[in-house]
């Protein structure tokens, strides 16, 4: 099947590592595959197979979009697509909107919970508009699923992102990291709430002076973290390290992985975190950790940015390392329990369900 994914950019994050990741499989697997972005590659965090079919418009800066519609309907169309796979809430209306009048179904993809966010709000309002005329709208979670109002429902798909096991590596990690240690990864957004893991440790640090966090990721919020950090005296027991090109190299060498954020879709990190053997502790919130975490078997989930409730928990496996190993031992399923042929699978039963609508 001629299979065309459209995302505004390849740059480091969880919808553009799965798209990619997505590309090459169906690849793999006899499809022919085309990925159109409206940035170049020179912005590319993750790569394409040299072989695929890449469409850029050559976009420089955002203020360019809405001057985009009729090239991103050429270029899409250009790639004779039966079905057309768009990532993220802005990149999707404007696929929707570029697409109108054509008879391509359209799958667009949330790939977070849109309830816990706002993206403004005429393009809030934009989204029910233009998902009306999508063919088929792919969530990860429930959670996300219930955000849309009752009309949408025959649309909605529930596919949760693959989660591999591990790559092997003979070569060095990018860095050591301290022993023993808690990692968070993930953009430093607000969404991500490290403050809140920040001052979590904070509350426990005199108990356990070995212990180091390590939080993998950039983004806008580093300055303001890195104030905290000075802030509650963790100035040389804190490492904001940036982002990390082979992120399981990393985790690897943690003892416990924590997510804090308010909101999520169906958390990358957290999966890639309990697929490396990590002990792991979740915030609950309303999408994704929830489905992924069995509380007490292979993780722990604590109420949605409850910092002494995450405290406790930290506290809980930071002194129990019998309890760590035994969490870990389990958490590995996820790589079953989540598999690439299973979700391979669930994609294109909904391929073959929107060519035949």
């Amino acid at each position: 099947m001629r299979l065309t994914f459209v995302i505004g950019a390849l740059t480091l994050g969880g919808a553009e590592r799965t798209l990619a990741f997505l590309a090459k499989h169906f690849m793999e697997r006899g499809h022919s595959v085309s990925v159109v972005t409206l940035y170049s590659p020179e912005k590319d965090f993750y790569a394409l197979p040299s072989k695929m079919n890449r469409k850029t418009l050559g976009m420089t800066r955002p203020a360019q979009i809405f001057h985009q519609f009729p090239l991103l309907r050429r270029t899409i169309l250009s790639t004779e697509p039966e079905v057309i796979i768009s990532f993220l809430d802005k990149m999707n209306m404007m696929t929707l909107t570029s697409m109108w009048g054509t008879e391509v179904p359209v799958i667009v993809c949330e790939r977070t919970d849109p309830s816990g966010y706002s993206i403004g709000p005429i393009w809030d309002q934009l989204r029910w508009w233009t998902y009306r005329a999508a063919t088929g709208i792919v969530v990860q979670s429930k959670g996300t699923a219930d955000y849309f109002l009752p009309k949408f429902k025959d649309k909605i798909s529930i596919i949760p992102n693959p989660v591999t096991r591990p790559a092997s590596s003979d070569r060095p990690p990018d860095m050591s990291l301290p022993k023993p240690c808690i990692v968070g990864m993930g953009r430093l957004v607000a969404e991500k709430r490290f403050d809140l893991l920040i001052r979590a440790f904070a509350q426990i640090k005199d108990q356990y002076p070995e212990w180091t966090l390590v939080i993998l990721g950039e983004g806008p919020l580093r300055g303001e973290l890195e104030r905290l950090r000075d802030a509650v005296g963790l100035a040389d027991r804190l490492l904001l390290s940036g982002r990390a090109q082979n992120p399981d190299d990393l985790l690897k060498q943690a003892d416990l992985f924590v997510l804090s954020s308010s909101v999520e879709g169906f958390p990358n990190a957290l999966c890639e975190a309990m697929a490396c053997g990590l002990p792991v502790i979740a915030t609950d919130c309303p999408s994704g950790p929830r489905e992924i975490v069995r509380d007490g078997i292979d993780g722990l989930l604590v109420p949605n940015q409850d910092e002494a409730a995450l405290s406790k928990a930290m506290d809980r496996l930071m002194s129990k390392e019998e309890e760590r190993r035994r969490l870990a031992a389990r958490a590995v399923e996820v790589v079953d329990r989540f598999g690439v042929e299973k979700v391979a699978e669930m994609w294109e039963a909904l391929f073959a369900q929107a060519v035949r609508r």
